[in-house]
């Protein structure tokens, strides 16, 4: 994980030193349960060389934003359109008002840049239960917007509670209304396309 002093602080030679280790992608943490306001120097640009190496490299870069934090994502999937950018936890978008979604409009304004894929967690299966939402027409409008192919699942494990079976239990029972090759992709082929060490 990755911030931005480190990445203005000799960032590509950093990147490359660890590349050459077996770093396969970074991450990018701006909010959470750590830091509860969104920050702002996502597109900071002394960061932007760090930006250049991942798309020179072509190794995936993971973001965890917030919805405030939506004008800086797409500025920087404009601007490097070759990386591979990865948004955790479905930007955290809440699900609860139930269909058509309208709190999590931001979301879905992110599906015309090919280059963004989200990752879908234990906190998405989760928020896909809350209120008026089912996995079936929050996952549905996901899976139906962005496609399968885009969607990597991530299990939050040790941060959210549950031994990792029980969240890929979790996380398998929201996603079994899907095909089973959409179920498929998103639980391996997408995170092994981002990552193809993983495929090893």
């Amino acid at each position: 994980m990755f911030s931005v002093d480190v990445l203005a602080d000799n960032g590509p030679e950093r990147i490359r030193y660890w590349v050459s280790r077996g770093l396969s992608g970074y991450r990018l943490f701006t909010v959470g349960s750590t830091m509860t306001t969104q920050s702002t120097w996502l597109d900071d640009p002394r960061s932007f060389p760090s930006w250049r190496t991942a798309e020179e490299l072509g190794i995936p870069v993971c973001l965890q934003v917030r919805e405030a934090g939506l004008g800086m994502v797409k500025m920087l999937v404009e601007k490097f359109p070759k990386v591979n950018v990865i948004i955790d936890h479905l930007m955290g978008a809440e699900a609860d008002d139930g269909p058509p979604y309208a709190k999590a409009a931001f979301l879905f304004e992110l599906v015309k840049y090919p280059n963004v894929n989200l990752k879908l967690t234990s906190n998405s299966a989760r928020a896909a239960k809350k209120g008026k939402a089912t996995p079936e027409t929050y996952f549905g409008k996901v899976v139906g917007e962005f496609g399968s192919s885009r969607i990597a699942w991530g299990s939050n494990y040790p941060a959210s509670t549950g031994t990792l079976k029980e969240i890929l239990d979790e996380s398998k029972a929201a996603l079994a209304f899907l095909p089973a090759k959409d179920q498929e992709q998103i639980l391996r082929k997408t995170a092994q396309r981002l990552y193809p060490a993983l495929a090893d």
